[in-house]
């Protein structure tokens, strides 16, 4: 009987050393999310594409008539896994040149006269790296100058050949 005590006693001291010791997983749920700055609503942002097509068609007309008939290039989509690559080598390419990677702008572009003919003429996006020259942890003149709040583009190759949309959003 004294054993079957020393038993019990050892299952229950174990289980509570389990109890505490082991990991345990984070409700997923509970997590809350901050929304970041700039978020807008999906109303917000279907105004703005129709705005942009309201505003944009003259142009964009005249250049598609040079090429034929097509339809405008009305956006760009990278997948996520461009996008997360690209923004890990933007920031050790920052790194190896000497800036610090604080974050992207997108630019507007067009090939132009492209010698590849599904290009020419037509309008492009690219993300460029921004950030700030790495100053001396010991010097603080740059850092009172505001040099580090300055967000300039990095000499860091820019990302681009992302797939075109031709419909406004939400398409």
């Amino acid at each position: 009987m004294k054993k079957l005590m020393y038993i019990i006693l050892g299952f229950i001291i174990g289980a509570g050393l389990t109890y505490y010791f082991c990991p345990r997983f984070v409700n997923q749920e509970t997590i809350e999310i901050d929304r970041p700055t700039g978020v807008i609503t999906i109303l917000e942002a279907e105004k703005l594409s129709a705005n942009w097509a309201h505003n944009n068609d003259t142009e964009i007309d005249s250049l598609i008539d040079v090429e034929g008939p097509r339809k405008a290039m009305r956006s760009v989509m990278w997948t996520l896994k461009d996008v997360e690559d690209y923004l890990y080598y933007a920031k050790h390419q920052s790194d190896s040149v000497g800036y610090t990677m604080t974050g992207v702008r997108i630019y507007l572009g067009n090939y132009g006269k492209s010698s590849i003919p599904s290009k020419r003429n037509r309008n492009t996006m690219f993300i460029v790296p921004t950030g700030h020259e790495k100053t001396s942890e010991a010097s603080n003149v740059p850092s009172l100058l505001g040099a580090g709040n300055k967000h300039e583009n990095i000499p860091v190759d820019p990302l681009n050949e992302g797939t075109g949309g031709n419909d406004g959003y939400p398409h």
